[in-house]
């Protein structure tokens, strides 16, 4: 396949105005750039406009259908797909901009991320090997399958960056809880439709175990009170993910 060396940069958006800006900022490398938007109900959109970005608004009903739709509208085969609390350093945009500027064998890239959480760089906890794919080839990949963490299939092979990419998953309490609820939300669906019916395994030793693997196994401990908090969160969304089951199979949701 004749790639040309031009590249989209996409945003899939929610509320994101406190982090829209440095996004597209970050993408400034890219030949255009898109923001996906679930009908944000904060000023998202209009920042994104002020810097130029092209918006396309979809009704959100999962993330992949999300993601498809916007690497579909893309006018360039690369695609550069990053969340709005992502930031892409300047020697990852040179190591891209290499990339495409030649023939590849491979038709996507595996990227490390730097996680910071409460503005600390998380070292352990878990998230010590966190990888994505973000640099791809349009016409051989797309999204699938789940609700919350879904998955590219790539049509070839993956090659991996030398650079990371920065994500900072923590914008303040609130939004971060929220966060936890939506996706655990999202996941209780998709138990549901298989026809899990959940109980004391699900709700106390799931949750403990999640705490124990972060903290303990997972080294988070050595991460601080920020690997503290890590733990007591990912046990929770464990443990609200089946509240939500429960009450999805008794028709209280």
């Amino acid at each position: 396949m004749n790639v040309s060396n031009k590249i989209t940069g996409i945003i899939p958006t929610f509320n994101e105005e406190n982090h829209i800006e440095a996004a597209i900022d970050s993408l400034n490398f890219t030949d255009e750039i898109i923001v996906l938007d679930s009908f944000s109900t904060d000023t998202t959109v209009e920042r994104a406009k002020s810097k130029g970005a092209k918006i396309l608004q979809r009704k959100f009903d999962n993330f992949s259908s999300q993601k498809n739709f916007a690497i579909e509208n893309a006018s360039h085969s690369w695609i550069f797909l990053l969340d709005a609390d992502e930031r892409v350093s300047n020697e990852l945009q040179k190591e891209v901009l290499e990339i495409i500027s030649k023939p590849s064998k491979y038709s996507a890239y595996w990227i490390f991320r730097s996680n910071f959480f409460m503005k600390r760089r998380i070292k352990y906890s878990g998230w010590q090997n966190d990888k994505v794919i973000r640099l791809f080839i349009k016409e051989k990949s797309h999204y699938n399958g789940k609700l919350v963490h879904e998955e590219i299939q790539t049509q070839g092979e993956i090659g991996w960056l030398k650079n990371k990419l920065d994500h900072f998953t923590y914008k303040g309490f609130n939004s971060y809880i929220q966060k936890k609820n939506h996706y655990a939300q999202l996941q209780a669906k998709e138990l549901a439709e298989k026809g899990l019916k959940p109980g004391v395994f699900h709700f106390l030793i799931k949750p403990l175990y999640r705490f124990i693997n972060h903290y303990f196994l997972r080294r988070g401990f050595l991460d601080g009170i920020e690997g503290l908090f890590i733990a007591i969160f990912s046990a929770y969304s464990i443990f609200a993910r089946y509240v939500n089951l429960w009450l999805l199979n008794r028709g209280l949701k």
